[in-house]
């Protein structure tokens, strides 16, 4: 509350009325009383305020107290301002007290300026509302606030925004929602030595092609993982009594290995039968390859296909199983149950994938320069008669061969496109009957190539995903039978290769130890490699520039 002084000019016609003794003792009066009202008030409200709001208030009053406007006198009662008469309101002030317990010490006679209260008639000071054509003649000055405003202001302030805080912290990982035949597949039993189902357990199946599956030593479903015959006798079996000569199965694969691995299997379960197999990779020309078709096929199918998707890695990413164009899908599993999609190489595949019970683990430390050595090692020392190396890239595929072939006492072949389809089938079989001991390979060998014996893979080269690493490991202890995997891991590569696995439930991976005294009788024979190995380099770039 703040006190200030109004004087009216009241005109002289009501001065004329009221005469000058009346109107001195009406503005006593009134005087009088709003003074007696506004000091009784003053008292009540400092009675009631309790020191911590005192405090509070002396705390946020320079927030809170706005500039004053400099006040002006008028004449009152035909007094000049500076004149005798005028009167001189008088205010006064302590430091740290609330503006409403100030006093006032008014000249008698005089109207209090900061009463609430006005004669009748006669607007108040503070008043929005005037008389028309009249304006306030005080110059306005606004309360400091009080009472529960004043509360308001000295209560605890809201914190604003802090700006900062952008320290690193782990986000948290999103689990997206899956169709529920995604979620929820069909668990099969996966163990391939005691979940075995016998041939005669299943009638349904054409005794033709159960006589075949005698004949090539299978009497129980299904050896390995079983993903060729799963699609296979279902195929043959459904295409058995067609007549009509149609393209009515067709079979898409990641490799012309593969392809020509698959379309073997198929001509053995088709030879007695009046179904013929083709096989399309890109060899011949394609004008060769349309005849071949045409010559047993009449058109194109006329119903819709049933697709059916074997992978032992198959994705589990929604976006991208919907590019199939999947027409109420089921899903039957080996694997895991279903853990969410907590993405470790980019396409949500991890924690599902299930690896073979025979398999045994291995990573190897070592630095750049000593791989080589540690492949001989193993090859040499551990007595290992297949042995499938894997790199990732064809030049390392090819310096590795060369090495080792420098190096000696090795059978030693390499696998990547630098051969022709005709030599990569005959190097397999080479390596199937065992007269290579060490085929070196790209990944093209990885995607679900049988190769019958392999006891041991080594990782050359680190592989990147999680995926590539089952395929690579699974070429060895296949159909039940026992298998190692080495890999060979640089210092800064171990931490992540290792959480990549644990996240993808595989067995604990042994930590095999090489010293440099198991590999120091074979350094002698190595460096005299090396120096053959660049000579052979440069051999070769002169072939190729000439």
């Amino acid at each position: 509350m703040a006190l200030f002084y109004v004087a009216r000019y009241p005109g002289p016609d009501a001065a004329a009325a009221a005469g000058p003794e009346g109107a001195e003792a009406g503005a006593h009066g009134r005087a009088r009383a709003l003074l007696e009202r506004l000091q009784s008030r003053a008292r009540e409200r400092q009675q009631q305020r309790e020191p911590a709001q005192t405090e509070a208030a002396a705390s946020t009053e320079p927030a809170t107290r706005r500039r004053r406007r400099p006040r002006r006198r008028r004449r009152v009662n035909d007094a000049e301002p500076g004149s005798p008469e005028a009167p001189q309101g008088k205010r006064r002030k302590a430091d740290g007290e609330d503006a409403g317990a100030e006093s006032n010490e008014e000249a008698p006679g005089e109207p209090s300026a900061g009463s609430s209260e006005e004669a009748p008639g006669e607007p108040s000071a503070g008043s929005s509302e005037e008389a028309p054509g009249e304006r306030s003649t005080s110059a306005s000055a606004e309360a400091a606030p009080d009472g529960p405003a004043l509360e308001e202001a000295a209560g605890p302030l809201v914190p604003g925004l802090v700006l900062g805080g952008f320290g690193k912290r782990k986000a948290p990982k999103v689990q997206p929602f899956l169709p529920r035949w995604l979620a929820e597949p069909n668990c099969v039993r996966r163990n391939v030595t005691e979940d075995l189902v016998p041939i005669e357990d299943i009638p349904d199946v054409h005794p033709d092609l159960q006589k075949q599956l005698r004949a090539h030593g299978i009497s129980s479903y299904f050896p390995g993982s079983g993903k060729t015959l799963a699609f296979v006798i279902p195929v043959v079996q459904a295409l058995l009594s067609r007549v009509v000569c149609h393209i009515r199965a067709l079979v898409v694969l990641p490799t012309k290995e593969l392809a020509q691995q698959v379309s073997k299997v198929f001509n053995i379960y088709t030879d007695a039968t009046p179904l013929r197999v083709s096989l399309v990779t890109g060899q011949k020309s394609l004008a060769k390859e349309q005849e071949s078709l045409v010559q047993k096929t009449t058109c194109c199918p006329q119903m819709p296909l049933q697709k059916l998707l074997f992978s032992a890695t198959l994705t589990q990413n929604p976006e991208k199983l919907q590019q199939l164009g999947l027409h109420q899908p089921r899903l039957f599993s080996t694997g895991l149950a279903h853990r969410g999609l907590e993405d470790t190489d980019g396409d949500g595949d991890s924690g599902k994938y299930a690896f073979p019970v025979g398999l045994t683990h291995h990573y190897v430390p070592c630095s750049l320069s000593s791989k080589p050595l540690v492949v001989l090692h193993l090859v040499l020392e551990m007595g290992f008669s297949r042995v499938l190396c894997f790199t990732n890239s064809r030049e390392n595929s090819h310096r590795l061969f060369l090495l080792v072939q420098a190096f000696g006492g090795v059978d030693v072949a390499e696998f990547s496109s630098r051969y022709g389809p005709g030599q990569r089938r005959m190097i397999l079989k080479q390596f199937e009957q065992g007269k290579i001991q060490l085929l070196i390979s790209t990944d093209a060998t990885a995607r679900g190539i049988d190769v019958q014996g392999v006891e041991l893979v080594v990782n050359y080269d680190a592989p990147q995903y999680l995926r590539t690493y089952v395929h690579r490991v699974g070429r060895t202890a296949r159909a039940g039978k026992t298998g190692q995997a080495f890999t060979l891991l640089l210092k800064v590569q171990e931490r992540r290769f290792l959480r990549m696995l644990t996240e993808a439930g595989a067995p604990e991976l042994q930590r095999h130890e090489l010293s440099s005294k198991l590999l120091q009788p074979l350094v002698p024979r190595y460096e005299e490699a090396l120096s053959q190995l660049e000579e052979s380099v440069k051999e070769e770039r002169k072939q190729r520039a000439a």
